[in-house]
């Protein structure tokens, strides 16, 4: 009888990778934001405190790099949903998300040229993106529903879509604060009638 092979355990990173990781990162959202996808990367390794190795280990290549910082953007976008969920209440968890969604949406206005010359285009990047965010004002919205703090016909791609048209009708540099006063606005009409 054959004994059975069995498979390697997978091993979690160490600590000093996570760090690493989250510091390249970090460095390489604001090169890009600067100076778009030609930011140097031997620079944004150096900035980071790492070797150039270290930085092409994580990141095999500059497209690598620049859907990773992305990625981590919608990432922290989605936990923060969960994070506001368990310290808030409902409504103040919704509007909370919502604000921040606002700062998501200028950080990919800001980093939209770099994210522009990933092979294929930034539409694969958008769409994988989109149900984690979807799924994050979905929770919040349905919370909100069960403590009856919003109208129960309030749908969650609604305000989505309201704060989305902001940024881009908005031409000038001062979007931001409309979709802000609009994130109160809509969770103001949102709330039931007494």
């Amino acid at each position: 009888m054959k004994k059975k092979r069995s498979q390697p355990a997978t091993r979690k990173p160490r600590t000093d990778a996570l760090r690493n990781r989250e510091r390249i990162l970090k460095v390489a959202k604001g090169a890009f934001t600067r100076h778009g996808a030609a930011a140097s990367l031997d620079d944004v390794a150096r900035q980071a405190g790492v070797g150039a190795g270290t930085l092409y280990r994580h990141f095999p290549t500059r497209d690598a790099l620049i859907e990773a910082v992305y990625r981590s953007e919608v990432e922290k976008l989605a936990e923060a949903a969960r994070g506001f969920a368990a310290a808030m209440a409902p409504v103040e968890a919704l509007r909370a998300w919502l604000l921040l969604f606002v700062d998501y949406i200028a950080a990919k206005h800001i980093i939209a040229p770099a994210l522009n010359s990933v092979a294929g285009g930034p539409s694969r990047l958008y769409e994988g993106s989109r149900g984690l965010i979807q799924g994050a004002i979905d929770e919040l919205v349905k919370s909100a529903k069960k403590c009856r703090e919003v109208r129960k016909d309030v749908d969650a791609s609604d305000l989505l879509r309201a704060v989305i048209g902001v940024s881009y009708v908005g031409s000038g540099g001062d979007w931001q604060q409309s979709a802000r006063r609009l994130v109160d606005i809509l969770v103001a009409g949102s709330r039931p009638a007494n």
